[in-house]
């Protein structure tokens, strides 16, 4: 993970095709993100944006996938977004 000043970048590992859309649980060292979209067409991605800024309060041209468009390990961006915004996103602490 790492933060800068009105930015956080962390990594992610994307399940496509869930039941269920979710962020988390960390999954070694990538917080995993579950979404309903299938991997075509950049839809999968699209839903990623939609998912992260929906849950970090954040406008999705907030969000912005840094690497790995094309696979399911990805580092995401996401400005205006801190790291303890990533714990309550997470439900880690109080």
């Amino acid at each position: 993970m790492q933060t800068r000043p009105g930015a956080l970048s962390f990594p992610i590992l994307v399940a496509p095709r869930a039941a269920r859309e979710t962020v988390g649980p960390v999954v070694g060292d990538r917080v995993r993100v579950a979404v309903n979209a299938p991997p075509v067409d950049g839809k999968a991605n699209a839903a990623i944006v939609a998912l992260l800024a929906a849950s970090f309060g954040v406008r999705r041209a907030d969000v912005e996938i840094v690497s790995g468009e094309r696979g399911k390990r990805k580092l995401v961006r996401i400005a205006g977004a801190s790291e303890a915004d990533l714990l309550r996103v997470l439900g880690v602490g109080s």
